[in-house]
């Protein structure tokens, strides 16, 4: 992957004299501690990481912990008292003002938490205001304007004002907003955390929806886990100023770095961070379409299940039989193909567990995981996804009848 940005040492601290708080920080002082002595705030101490191009990266914490902080380091609306940030491999903190002003509005978009948008302008000039002030021509910002008006599922409303649209849709006209100068990197502080449960789910698949055709690279900050785990490619958990963590949702989950994180993530809804992939297992029974049915009864016989599925040479999947159905073809002298069942649930890798427990409901038999090409990766027994098991170490002796 290509790293977008990468931050080194990244330090903000409020105060009259930033810098001789370090000494203070490195000998072990808390934040309170500090505060009280020095009437300084350590906002960010020593963050390091990076944010690969097109991933969406999600800063996480509970109140106070820095995230909001360092988001706006990224823009340069707080300037780091130590440390470099780097965007495409230039260090904006020692860029001029002109470059700063030029990284501002091409480069990098910010998405408020409470919208931000002005109460006297259409939504249609909302969106534009940005390229307004960038000097592009009436014409062409209308045209930009509205692509990402019509985006953000909000083409027909372009003459409304913000007062007129429900919270959700406020938050999507500031989407667009930042999405019609056509940034690289789309900064957003809390978006959803103004509206109400079902909106804001709304909202959250509509970022990964946009993400999936446009794909920007994203910073996402929030406090709320559920929310960090279903939109992060990569999350950074962050407490009282210090990333303690930086990973993939399974990874932090799995293996968290110390007990903050694990009481921190002990409430996470495991169905809506897990897929397919996670909780699969390998079929150790197969045949193939030039294989007969007594191939088929051997096969599930030496693997102790009661069914075995059905793939052509290139693993591609065919179908599946059953045992009942295969002694009863060897009776009838059947072939295999007229005793195969092919209305199986097929299911795609990055499918999550949540969506599947209705299918894995709806069949009598196991979901089947297959990639793009139907080609097999693996099959899902009804018992894991019902029974909320997500752990990969699944005994594949196990039988799979359904």
């Amino acid at each position: 992957m290509t790293t977008k940005v990468k931050l080194e040492n990244v330090s903000k601290i409020f105060g009259s004299r930033p810098k001789s708080v370090i000494p203070l920080i490195k000998e072990g002082k808390t934040k309170d501690e500090i505060l009280e002595e020095t009437n300084h705030t350590v906002g960010v101490y020593d963050a390091s990481f990076e944010v690969n191009k097109g991933e969406v990266f999600v800063i996480m914490g509970l109140s106070g912990s820095g995230k909001s902080t360092l988001i706006r380091c990224f823009n340069m609306l707080n300037r780091p008292t130590t440390g470099s940030i780097y965007v495409d491999d230039e260090d904006i903190v020692q860029y001029s003002p002109g470059q700063l002003k030029n990284y501002r509005q091409k480069k990098v978009a910010m998405v408020f938490q409470h919208f931000g948008l002005f109460s006297h302008r259409t939504i249609l000039a909302n969106v534009e205001y940005g390229l307004e002030i960038r000097g592009v021509s009436k014409e062409e910002r209308r045209d930009i304007a509205m692509t990402n008006i019509e985006n953000v599922g909000l083409k027909g409303y372009e003459n409304k004002f913000p007062d007129e649209l429900s919270g959700g849709m406020q938050q999507r006209v500031g989407l667009a907003r930042a999405l019609a100068n056509d940034p690289d990197i789309l900064l957003m502080d809390e978006p959803f955390s103004a509206l109400d449960p079902l909106i804001r789910r709304e909202m959250q698949l509509e970022l990964l929806d946009l993400q999936e055709r446009l794909q920007k690279t994203i910073i996402f900050i929030t406090h709320d886990v559920n929310e960090a785990f279903k939109l992060g490619d990569r999350v950074a958990v962050m407490k009282d100023g210090r990333v303690v963590q930086v990973g993939t949702p399974e990874e932090i989950i799995e293996a968290p770095a110390n007990e903050y994180i694990s009481e921190f993530i002990k409430d996470i809804d495991r169905s809506k961070v897990f897929q397919a992939e996670h909780i699969m297992i390998k079929p150790n029974a197969l045949v193939s379409m030039k294989d007969g049915l007594n191939v088929a009864i051997k096969e599930m016989k030496e693997n102790g299940v009661s069914s075995v599925f059905v793939v052509d040479r290139g693993r591609h999947l065919k179908g599946i039989v059953t045992i009942d159905d295969a002694v009863k073809g060897v009776k009838e002298k059947q072939s295999l193909e007229e005793v195969m069942h092919q209305d199986i649930t097929a299911v795609k890798p990055d499918e999550y567990v949540n969506d599947l427990i209705p299918k894995a409901l709806e069949s009598s038999l196991p979901l089947v995981v297959v990639d793009d090409n139907n080609k097999l990766r693996g099959i899902i027994l009804r018992v894991h996804v019902l029974s909320g098991l997500v752990s990969e170490e699944v005994d594949e002796t196990e039988e799979y009848s359904g």
